[in-house]
């Protein structure tokens, strides 16, 4: 049988409720989940590593280059067919974006997790990990980077987020739509886009910050992200790229010490396009040394800032690199 190498993290897919507080928590260690979904072995032979038994909201940037760490080391051995890994829900999407950032390699990874926990009726953890495992083992998975496979549905890291706090279809990839899926048939892939742009894996640059734009806010959190010399700042704007034009003057000011200023959208599909003339609107700010994110969304370029920062990448360097992301 084929092999696939399980990474687990804890998150919804392993946590079971407390009886004394009532409380969901990540109880199920890695040998216990696999045991508990019998399927697995008909899919692949499995072996596991235990990275952490965390809720994702605790899981950072340092963390997701630990899994990167492991997966390449797992994806080297030409034994393993493909990669699962296990994580909680709520950053699933940014610990796949950052995989797919630094992971070159053609061998799957599939990231996947569970709506609800193993102790509620009709627990959808066992099956969303066995179609991962499918999908890690499908020759078609092959060179697609990182994916995503949840509620039978298969997503690309770059495009997809949760949209929804508790129902089961809750990822999608907005503007782009999954790329493929898993049924009875087995695991059907129907678009191959271009691979997320690469980085070296290093370890990410922590100071960096996400702000995002609302109406009517004025400049202070980014005038106190100067006065503290961050390292990096995303914007999520409005539209296709604005923000409020009371901020030009600390954007500027930011721009001159040398602080990469990245701006993203808060709309969930489209991307950032420099067409607004009026104080605060993305012409402007290209004019003020601002730099596009493409199509990511807040949390995903600030991943990518912090990566490329901690890859040693420049101003030149950061502006080429995100252009990549302009498509």
């Amino acid at each position: 049988m084929p092999r696939v190498h399980l990474v687990t993290t804890g998150g919804t897919i392993a946590s079971r409720v407390d009886p004394q507080t009532g409380a969901a928590v990540p109880a199920v260690r890695a040998e216990e989940l696999v045991a508990g979904v019998p399927a697995l072995g008909r899919v692949a032979e499995i072996a596991v590593t235990e990275i952490c038994l965390e809720s994702s909201w605790n899981l950072g940037p340092d963390r997701i280059a630990e899994v990167a760490r492991a997966a390449r080391a797992i994806q080297a051995d030409p034994e393993v067919a493909g990669v699962v890994v296990t994580h909680g829900t709520d950053t699933l999407e940014e610990t796949a974006f950052g995989l797919d950032l630094l992971l070159d390699g053609d061998t799957p990874v599939v990231l996947t997790g569970a709506m609800r926990d193993a102790s509620t009726a009709g627990a959808d953890g066992p099956r969303n990990l066995v179609s991962a495992a499918r999908v890690a083992v499908a020759p078609a998975a092959r060179g697609l980077g990182v994916l995503v496979a949840m509620n039978d549905e298969i997503h690309a890291a770059r495009w997809v987020m949760k949209t929804h706090t508790t129902a089961l279809g809750t990822f999608a990839s907005p503007g782009a739509g999954p790329l493929g899926a898993v049924d009875g048939e087995g695991v059907r892939v129907f678009a191959r886009p271009a691979r997320t742009p690469q980085l070296p894996l290093a370890s990410p640059e922590p100071r960096v910050y996400l702000v995002k734009m609302a109406s009517g806010m004025d400049d202070l959190l980014l005038r106190a992200l100067l006065d503290a010399r961050v390292r990096g700042v995303v914007i999520e704007g409005s539209g296709a790229g604005n923000v409020c034009g009371g901020w030009e003057g600390a954007i500027a000011a930011l721009v001159q010490a040398g602080v990469p200023v990245v701006l993203s959208s808060r709309c969930p599909g489209g991307r950032v396009t420099p067409t607004y003339g009026a104080p605060g609107g993305g012409r402007r700010l290209e004019g003020l040394g601002v730099i596009a994110a493409g199509a990511l969304s807040g949390p995903k370029a600030r991943l990518a800032l912090m990566f490329a920062l901690g890859a040693g990448l420049d101003a030149a360097g950061l502006r080429a690199y995100f252009d990549r992301f302009a498509g």
